[in-house]
């Protein structure tokens, strides 16, 4: 038995050398195969970043793509849809002709020389003539408004803003402007008025500019000074320059189907998701932010009209809480990006009844005719919102300012910068002046040369036979 111990102990002894070359050989051979798989080549890394940045520019692209037609559907159908519902039956395509006309004007005009009056190299008012005709606007990003995206994009998105924004105006001369006069007009108040104000709070180089060293750097996200206080504020210079519809305010004049409103209303709050968190201009988390306080905003400025007129009239309408829902998605606009989904609930809530009041209050009390609203709205929801902005909006939503080491700098007066309350007032002041200023001066224009306003028996008859020779409804009289 010991020797056979012996034995054993020495073939083991024997097999060890064999054991320390089969480990080492094997190590050997697996070496280079762990060495390939953790060193790679310039080449690959540069590969692989780069199909990260193809996939990210995908996605903000298609992003951007579908917020462009989410803002062209708040156009046609949805402002079609809200402004053809609240006139009188006689007048319903002729408004909802004026919304589908800018859809197809502003897009020729934007094409010539729009897009480079709002987003061109210029002064710190207006952009120059380096893209008439899209000139150099192709599939290449513009790394100073949207490098993830073509500029191509950039410019199609902003061209929807461009529509809906002298679109809102014909609310306040509904049923009483010739469609003539409303073409030219649109026309020249696009190259006057909003071209200069866009530059101005978005364009490289404007003095509002807020994320490019703009002199005096005015939040607005979304539009809330360029789009809702020019267009509010150009209502109101309309409505007044043209005066009262025949027979207001003694004759009641109510909308002739809350249903085509109230469908249109709800198009313009899904719409309007790509007004906001499309102007993040990627599909990150900002665009989230954005997404979360324009609905938060609406659903409290629905609660705080609809509560103002429970209270005071007795019943909480269909209209009031479309009109309240529109004056939130308003005000929100220039701080979606900017401020918490509780700063945009109190934005919503303040825009809902401070609107509603501007309506039912101060419309009455200075008796002008803004047929559809559209200063008690979009001119005061904007200017509201414009300025609370200033108060609410915080680095943590979106760090928008940096020093000179990168840190990220307060934003609102909550947020420690006391002074940019005084910024966005001079932004509303601004736009107060050119939108004043520039529609009267136009409408003077227009009135010299075509006329304004349609006579008193077309007025009478209706817009839709007197300026387009169709009605909306044919309906034979056994039917009524």
């Amino acid at each position: 038995m010991p020797r056979i111990c012996r034995r054993l102990l020495l073939a083991c002894l024997l097999l060890i050398p064999s054991l320390n070359i089969a480990v080492a050989q094997s190590a050997e051979s697996s070496a280079p195969a762990i060495s390939t798989a953790a060193t790679v080549s310039p080449e690959r890394i540069t590969t692989l970043e780069k199909q990260v940045a193809d996939a990210k520019g995908s996605a903000d692209n298609a992003w951007m793509l579908v917020s462009a037609a989410l803002v062209l559907m708040m156009t046609g159908p949805g402002l079609a849809l809200f402004y053809g519902g609240l006139v009188r039956k006689k007048n319903v395509l002729s408004t909802m002709m004026q919304s589908f006309a800018m859809m197809a004007v502003i897009t020729v005009l934007w094409a010539i020389i729009g897009y480079s009056l709002a987003f061109g190299s210029g002064t710190g008012f207006i952009g120059g003539f380096h893209h008439l005709f899209l000139s150099g606007v192709g599939a290449a990003p513009n790394p100073d408004y949207a490098p993830t995206i073509p500029q191509q994009t950039f410019m199609i998105y902003q061209l929807m803003f461009a529509i809906i924004t002298p679109a809102l105006i014909t609310g306040a001369f509904a049923e009483r402007m010739k469609f003539s006069a409303m073409a030219v007009f649109m026309i020249l108040w696009s190259i006057v008025v909003y071209s200069p104000m866009a530059h101005m709070v978005w364009g490289k180089g404007g003095i509002l500019n807020a994320s490019l060293g703009g002199r005096f750097p005015t939040l607005d996200f979304a539009g809330g000074t360029v789009v809702h206080i020019t267009s509010g504020v150009s209502a109101l210079v309309c409505a007044l320059y043209l005066g009262k519809r025949i027979g207001y305010p003694s004759e009641q004049m109510p909308p002739h189907s809350v249903v085509l409103s109230f469908i249109g209303a709800c198009m313009l709050w899904v719409g309007w998701f790509g007004f906001n968190a499309g102007s993040a201009l990627s599909s990150g988390s900002l665009a989230t932010s954005a997404f979360v306080a324009t609905h938060f905003a609406a659903a409290a400025a629905v609660v705080g009209w609809s509560a103002a007129e429970w209270i005071l009239h007795g019943k909480p309408s269909a209209l009031g809480a479309i009109s309240g829902a529109v004056a939130g998605l308003v005000a929100i606009t220039p701080a979606s990006g900017f401020v918490s989904p509780t700063s945009a609930l109190i934005i919503g809530l303040v825009a809902g009844v401070a609107c509603f009041f501007m309506v039912f209050s101060v419309k009455k009390k200075l008796g002008y005719d803004d047929s559809l609203d559209a200063f008690g709205v979009h001119g005061a929801g904007g200017t509201i919102g414009a300025i609370l902005t200033g108060v609410f909006a915080t680095r943590t939503i979106n760090p928008i300012l940096h020093d000179s080491e990168g840190a990220a700098l307060s934003l609102g007066f909550v947020d420690g910068n006391f002074g940019q309350v005084f910024y966005q007032m001079i932004g509303v002041a601004i736009a107060f002046a050119l939108a004043i200023v520039g529609t009267l001066a136009i409408l003077k224009l227009v009135d010299l040369v075509i006329g304004l306003r349609v006579s008193n028996e077309d007025e009478l008859q209706g817009l839709d036979v007197t300026q387009h020779g169709e009605e909306g409804y044919y309906w034979e009289a056994s039917s009524l």
